[in-house]
């Protein structure tokens, strides 16, 4: 079910398919979000002494983010937005902790590093004016029902008309369990993915019907020449593989934030336990009707990132037929965030999942994994995974 909220002062915002969450205060005594900007890639860049960094392309090379994960968005929906369009739209990179945000003749480039404990912080950064800069005026978007209360990244799919702002309130947050049709509205996504449609590559024209998009010839795309001009960019395409992957990421860095905010605030909420394990385990994943592909090297790329385990099999292998990933575990779980979890509620996580992928757990929301599903997670995760508890080996 979708469930729309307006954010703030956002374009039209909504949270789908997760429970409502109140917003943890970023000034609690334990938490003290702004007077402590963690420990990241992007915090030991910004006061690295050494580092030399004039351009985009030298950026990622420093956080090492590869451009081939290239998604553009040209929805008005950044601070940016008066410099965002159809034709000029913003291009995000990402890897497994840092995004990247570009509008090309923009007053500065984006940066989202994923804090292993402060959850996302967010700066701008030009080498003309100090480097890199923290913001405050993003949480106003980036803190909501849409990032479960807490500092986040997500996704959304607004409609939008010819210039790229969004209509009205009917927005929503994206994520795997979002059904495939009303996914990337304001997004330009380059694939192959037979009769399914989305809401990508197009325009509401007509402003007395707001959410009728006009996508005739607009899905199936290998190129987006018609739209724009990809030479300011670093790569000539939006692959839909990249933005699923991210789409995935972003929330699951919120539900790791969610727990370590409620357990320093002082109570971990029963629920929100429950619901990051459903969410590392796929379990209302909207499924793929049709086979889909990308267009560029980032499947390949992030698969042969691994970890492997003995039988040469990792969760960062793609499935792309029937679901995104093969295996039904969230990459997530080697995330600096999942590490840095309070010790009882990462144990907790572990005892959960091991109910499950041992079979010990045969609730009827977990029948979709099969009994050799559970068995490959388990062993991919026994190889794979340091740090886990004895009891699980």
């Amino acid at each position: 079910m979708t469930r729309r909220f307006l954010i703030f002062g956002c374009a039209a915002v909504v949270a789908t398919a997760q429970i409502y969450q109140a917003s943890i205060p970023v000034d609690h005594p334990a938490i003290r979000y702004f007077e402590d900007a963690g420990d990241n890639p992007v915090s030991r860049l910004a006061h690295d002494p050494n580092a030399k960094i004039d351009s985009l392309t030298a950026l990622l090379q420093a956080l090492k983010i590869n451009p081939d994960t290239q998604a553009l968005v040209f929805s008005k929906t950044s601070f940016q937005a008066p410099k965002i369009s159809p034709r000029n739209p913003r291009a995000i990179y990402f890897n497994d902790q840092v995004a990247v945000g570009y509008v090309p003749g923009g007053d500065g480039i984006e940066v989202a590093v994923a804090d292993p404990r402060q959850g996302t912080v967010f700066y701008t950064f030009n080498p003309k004016k100090g480097g890199f800069q923290r913001g405050a005026v993003c949480l106003r978007c980036h803190q909501g029902p849409a990032t479960l209360g807490v500092p986040g990244m997500f996704i959304g799919s607004v409609f939008p008309n010819s210039a790229g702002q969004p209509y009205g309130q009917n927005a929503i947050i994206t994520d795997h369990r979002t059904a495939f049709a009303e996914r990337w509205g304001g997004w330009y996504v380059n694939a192959k993915h037979g009769e399914q449609r989305d809401r990508a590559n197009s325009v509401a024209p007509d402003p007395a019907e707001p959410e009728n998009l006009d996508t005739e010839g607009h899905q199936n795309l290998p190129t987006l020449a018609a739209f724009l001009n990809p030479a300011p960019y670093l790569r000539p395409f939006s692959d839909i593989v990249a933005l699923m992957t991210f789409e995935h990421q972003t929330q699951m860095q919120n539900f790791f934030t969610r727990l370590n905010w409620e357990s320093r605030a002082g109570k971990v909420e029963e629920a929100d336990v429950a619901a990051t394990v459903d969410y590392m385990l796929f379990i209302d994943e909207a499924p793929l009707v049709e086979p889909l592909e990308g267009v560029s090297p980032f499947s390949k790329d992030f698969a042969a990132r691994g970890p492997r385990d003995r039988q040469g099999r990792s969760l960062r292998d793609f499935d792309l037929k029937t679901r995104l990933f093969r295996y039904a575990l969230s990459y997530g779980i080697y995330s600096p965030a999942f590490d840095a979890l309070p010790d009882a509620v990462r144990e907790d996580l572990y005892r959960r999942l091991y109910q499950v992928v041992s079979g010990k757990d045969q609730s009827r929301k977990f029948a979709k994994l099969s009994d050799q599903d559970r068995r490959a997670i388990r062993e991919i995760v026994t190889d794979t995974k340091k740090g886990l508890p004895d009891w699980w080996k």
